[in-house]
Formats: C-alpha cells, structure tokens, sequence
C-alpha cells in the first residue's frame, strides 16, 4: 500500500484536531500504518509501535515531526503502558482469537474518551492470513459490546490480495 493511501484510509478529524497525545500501534508490522498515523496527529503527539517482529520495527522510519518509540512485544498480552488517547490496530485484529475478551482488556490502556482505529477485511471466512477476521457488522457489534460508541466508518479500498474490502473505522471508548 502506498503511503498516501495508509494516510487515506486514517484520516479523520479525531487525529488531526485537538491536543496532542500518546498513541501505540499495536501490531505495527514495519509501520506503514505507524507512518500514516504520524502524519495525521498534531505536533507533539508520540507513538509507540509494538510488534513481535524486532526486524520489522528496526524497518519503521522516524517521523519528521512526532517521536516514534518501539516496543518487541506481543500486544495480546499484559502490557506496561502509559495512558494513550489512541489505539491504531492495522491488520492486525485478525490475529486475535478471543476479540470481545481482547477488546474489554484494551480499555485499560485508553484514557477517557479515547480512540479505537482499526483497518480490517470485511470478510467472514477465515484463512492462514487472516485467521479471525472481522467483518464491519461484527466489529459494530464487538464494540458495542466493549463499551466503544459505534465505529464511523473512515474508508474501503479493494484489498490486491484476495479480492475482499478492506474497511478503517474509529470508535471512542465510553
């Protein structure tokens, strides 16, 4: 994906308007998303990408403008956080098997009023690449369940990959 089209599928006013914060990529890969996230928040925020992959985050450029730290973890389990005002999960919620248990711990992280961002394939069935996905309609549903407001809906593009839609959403916690 190009990064102008990563940028796309993020921006929304919740990340460009308003004071600056703390942000982690939870599954960041080698930061696509982290980018485009970084160009989209205001002056002074930071981002914390968090991947089990170390090479990968050795890949993820510095911003021009906000701070991007790295953490070799593995985001389904415990971990020592500071409070975020925002959460990007880029193709990464399919990887999580129990994705309504994991959405109840992630809360912990959020401060009020804080951000959920997701990019995800609308698809039902799963495969080796994307194990548990996560179709728009369940991730209304999971969400609601968690205690988020309804996921707006950001953007969709066709996936190059296996021909499905890829969707980006942002919901608040409480």
């Amino acid at each position: 994906m190009e990064p102008s089209e990563a940028i796309a599928m993020l921006r929304h006013p919740a990340l460009t308007n308003g004071a600056p914060g703390t942000w982690a990529d939870l599954g960041s890969g080698q930061g696509v998303f982290t980018q485009a996230l970084a160009s989209l928040l205001p002056a002074g925020s930071q981002i914390m990408a968090i991947d089990t992959d170390a090479s990968a985050l050795l890949k993820i450029p510095q911003s021009n403008s906000i701070p991007i730290s790295t953490l070799v973890a593995d985001f389904t389990r415990s971990l020592s956080l500071p409070q975020l005002k925002g959460i990007l999960m880029a193709n990464s919620f399919h990887y999580v098997q129990d994705q309504e248990g994991f959405l109840h711990g992630v809360k912990q992280y959020l401060q009020p009023g804080g951000w959920l961002l997701m990019v995800e394939y609308d698809m039902i069935r799963g495969n080796p690449w994307v194990p548990y996905p996560v179709s728009f309609s369940a991730l209304q549903e999971l969400f609601s369940k968690a205690g988020f407001s309804v996921p707006e809906k950001i953007g969709e593009r066709r996936s190059i990959y296996n021909r499905s839609i890829m969707y980006s959403c942002i919901a608040q916690l409480g």
